[in-house]
C-alpha cells in the first residue's frame, strides 16, 4: 500500500470568485481640487476674438484645457505650438483645445498671430478659474517659493466631467502625452 501524502494546512482551497467593487474615483494630483469623474467647475471666459466661451457650450465634445503662465514666453510658446501641431490628431479624437492664462485679449491676439495658433486663448484675469481647476498656488521658481500659475492641463469628457489632470506639466512631450491619454 502506498503511503498517503500529508496535506498542508496552508494548501489553497478553491473559493467562489467574489465580485470586485467598482473602483472609487481617483483624486487628481495633490495640488488639484478636482476629482476624476466629477463634474468640472463651470466657467465662462472671454476669448481673444471677443466671444465668450463657457463650459456649457462645450457639451458633447472632449476638451483639453491648458493653463499656462504667460503669452510669448519660452515654455508657454513651446507648449502652445506643440498643441497647434497636434490639433489635427486631437480633432480626430473629438477634442477641442483651449489655452487659458491671465493675459488679456490684445496679448492673446498678438501671441496667436505670431505663432499661427488657431485655437482660442481665454482670459482669466481674476484667476478664479485657475483656482477652481488647481492651476494657481505656491510653487518653487528659481529656488524661491512664489504664488502663481501652476502649469496644468485638464481633460474633460463629453459630459463635462474631469477625465485626467496633468499637474505640474513638463512642457516637452506634453502634447503627445495628452493625445495618448485621449487615444
Amino acid at each position: 500500500m502506498a503511503a498517503k501524502k500529508p496535506t498542508s494546512p496552508t494548501a489553497a482551497k478553491p473559493t467562489a470568485a467574489k465580485p470586485k467593487p467598482a473602483p472609487a474615483p481617483k483624486p487628481a494630483p495633490k495640488s488639484s481640487p478636482l476629482t476624476i469623474g466629477a463634474p468640472a467647475p463651470a466657467f465662462s471666459l472671454p476669448a481673444d476674438d471677443g466671444t465668450t466661451v463657457s463650459l456649457a457650450s462645450l457639451r458633447g465634445r472632449r476638451v483639453v484645457l491648458y493653463f499656462y503662465p504667460k503669452d510669448d514666453t519660452p515654455g508657454c510658446t513651446r507648449e502652445s505650438c506643440a498643441f497647434q501641431a497636434s490639433l489635427g490628431e486631437l480633432g480626430d479624437v473629438g477634442a477641442v483645445v483651449l489655452g487659458i492664462s491671465r493675459d488679456g485679449a490684445a496679448s492673446h491676439q498678438r501671441f496667436r498671430a505670431k505663432y499661427g495658433l488657431t485655437f482660442p486663448l481665454l482670459t482669466d484675469a481674476d484667476r478664479a478659474v485657475h483656482e477652481a481647476y488647481g492651476a494657481w498656488g505656491t510653487k518653487t521658481m528659481y529656488g524661491k517659493r512664489v504664488e502663481g500659475v501652476i502649469r496644468t492641463t485638464v481633460l474633460l469628457d463629453e459630459r463635462g466631467r474631469v477625465s485626467r489632470v496633468f499637474s505640474p506639466v513638463k512642457v516637452d512631450g506634453h502634447a503627445a502625452a495628452v493625445l495618448a491619454a485621449l487615444g
